[in-house]
Protein backbone atom coordinates (compact mmCIF):
# COMPACT_ATOMS: atom_id res chain seq x y z
CA UNK A 1 0.00 0.00 0.00
CA UNK A 2 1.38 3.39 -1.00
CA UNK A 3 1.68 5.98 1.80
CA UNK A 4 -1.15 8.50 2.05
CA UNK A 5 1.18 11.37 2.98
CA UNK A 6 4.48 12.36 1.41
CA UNK A 7 7.36 14.38 2.78
CA UNK A 8 8.62 17.45 0.97
CA UNK A 9 11.64 15.33 0.04
CA UNK A 10 9.26 12.89 -1.69
CA UNK A 11 7.65 15.82 -3.53
CA UNK A 12 11.09 17.04 -4.61
CA UNK A 13 11.91 13.62 -6.00
CA UNK A 14 8.62 13.17 -7.87
CA UNK A 15 8.73 16.65 -9.43
CA UNK A 16 12.53 16.75 -9.77
CA UNK A 17 12.71 20.15 -8.06
CA UNK A 18 14.82 21.71 -5.30
CA UNK A 19 13.85 21.80 -1.64
CA UNK A 20 13.29 25.55 -1.93
CA UNK A 21 10.89 25.06 -4.84
CA UNK A 22 8.93 22.36 -2.98
CA UNK A 23 8.68 24.55 0.11
CA UNK A 24 7.55 27.53 -1.98
CA UNK A 25 4.78 25.47 -3.61
CA UNK A 26 3.48 24.48 -0.18
CA UNK A 27 3.85 27.91 1.45
CA UNK A 28 2.05 29.61 -1.45
CA UNK A 29 -0.87 27.17 -1.21
CA UNK A 30 -0.38 26.06 -4.80
CA UNK A 31 0.29 22.56 -3.45
CA UNK A 32 -1.98 21.93 -0.44
CA UNK A 33 -0.21 20.44 2.58
CA UNK A 34 -0.54 20.08 6.33
CA UNK A 35 1.89 20.59 9.17
CA UNK A 36 2.16 17.75 11.68
CA UNK A 37 4.03 17.14 14.88
CA UNK A 38 5.63 19.45 17.38
CA UNK A 39 8.14 20.73 14.84
CA UNK A 40 5.45 21.39 12.23
CA UNK A 41 6.93 19.29 9.44
CA UNK A 42 5.05 19.49 6.15
CA UNK A 43 3.20 16.53 4.64
CA UNK A 44 1.49 16.44 1.25
CA UNK A 45 -1.32 14.02 0.59
CA UNK A 46 -0.42 11.86 -2.41
CA UNK A 47 -3.76 12.66 -4.08
CA UNK A 48 -3.06 16.40 -3.73
CA UNK A 49 0.27 15.95 -5.49
CA UNK A 50 -1.45 14.07 -8.32
CA UNK A 51 -4.08 16.84 -8.56
CA UNK A 52 -1.32 19.46 -8.69
CA UNK A 53 0.40 17.58 -11.52
CA UNK A 54 -2.90 17.31 -13.43
CA UNK A 55 -3.48 21.09 -13.01
CA UNK A 56 0.00 21.80 -14.35
CA UNK A 57 -0.64 19.61 -17.40
CA UNK A 58 -3.89 21.49 -18.06
CA UNK A 59 -2.19 24.87 -17.63
CA UNK A 60 0.52 23.78 -20.09
CA UNK A 61 -2.12 22.71 -22.62
CA UNK A 62 -3.88 26.07 -22.25
CA UNK A 63 -0.62 27.98 -22.75
CA UNK A 64 0.14 25.90 -25.86
CA UNK A 65 -3.36 26.56 -27.25
CA UNK A 66 -3.01 30.28 -26.60
CA UNK A 67 0.41 30.36 -28.26
CA UNK A 68 -1.03 28.65 -31.35
CA UNK A 69 -4.13 30.82 -31.34
CA UNK A 70 -6.46 27.82 -30.91
CA UNK A 71 -8.41 29.57 -28.18
CA UNK A 72 -9.37 32.47 -30.46
CA UNK A 73 -12.53 32.11 -32.47
CA UNK A 74 -13.22 34.52 -35.29
CA UNK A 75 -16.74 35.66 -36.15
CA UNK A 76 -18.24 34.71 -32.76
Amino acid sequence: MAPRFLTLEDVQEVLNISSQQAYALVRSGELPAIQVGGRGVWRVEASQLEDYIARQYEASRERARSARGDGVRSGS
